[in-house]
């Protein structure tokens, strides 16, 4: 009798939210305790891809943001610190984001390596955690390389990776943010199984439920 393919998501996930981050342990965890696959697939936030952003956004939407978040991250009981620096370089008087992107860009596309590796979840989950768990300079010192670390991948071999290939990083980028779009939705974290969208943080149940009704059974 031929043996099932186990079955597999992809996740589309950016360093700059909040919401990726909270959701990252529970998909980490999915993938250890059941037989799935999740396949990482980062992107830039859409204050990075869409110009002038902060100027269209509904202006109801920080406010709700600064209500919800902490709310979320009690219930869950993380940790929640905004970034300490920011993933991206934006002027908070103006709204105004800047042209260059130099933090972002390198956790994207150290997001990318890593899950060539086979750790690309492992890797955000860690690496956010640290971003977002209240330690300020993230970028500065061994903070970075300690993460990487406790995702079981060495920084410096990523960053060579980032060094003789960021074209090949940027095109899986752009490519993974094309398939976010024809997967149905422009958000993140956006978990999609067998062609079906699965929007937010909160989820994790439904995604679950249906991949139970695929045949989703737990590791022995």
């Amino acid at each position: 009798m031929k043996r099932k393919q186990a079955l597999s998501f992809d996740l589309y996930w950016s360093f700059r939210s909040p919401y990726s981050y909270l959701i990252a342990p529970r998909l980490l965890a999915l993938t250890r305790d059941y037989k799935v696959v999740c396949t990482f697939r980062p992107v830039y936030p859409l204050a990075v891809r869409v110009e002038n952003f902060f100027e269209t956004v509904n202006p109801l939407w920080p406010g709700y943001l600064m209500h919800d978040l902490p709310r979320e991250a009690e219930r869950l009981g993380m940790p929640l610190h905004w970034p300490d620096p920011d993933p991206i370089v934006q002027d908070f008087t103006t709204m105004k984001v800047a042209d260059e992107q130099p933090y972002i860009r390198h956790l994207t596309r150290l997001g990318v390596a890593a899950e060539r590796e086979g750790k690309g979840l492992a890797f955000a989950t860690t690496v956010s955690a640290r971003l977002w768990g209240g330690k300020k300079n993230w970028n500065k010192g061994d903070a970075l390389s300690a993460a990487t670390a406790k995702a079981d991948l060495a920084l410096p071999a990523l960053e060579e990776v980032l060094r003789t290939q960021p074209d090949e990083l940027d095109a899986q980028i752009s490519k993974n943010e094309a398939n976010q779009r024809a997967a149905g939705h422009w958000g993140v974290p956006l978990m999609v199984f067998e062609g079906e969208p699965f929007f937010g943080q909160d989820r994790v149940d439904s995604l679950i439920w249906r991949m139970k009704k695929q045949g989703l059974r737990a590791r022995q």
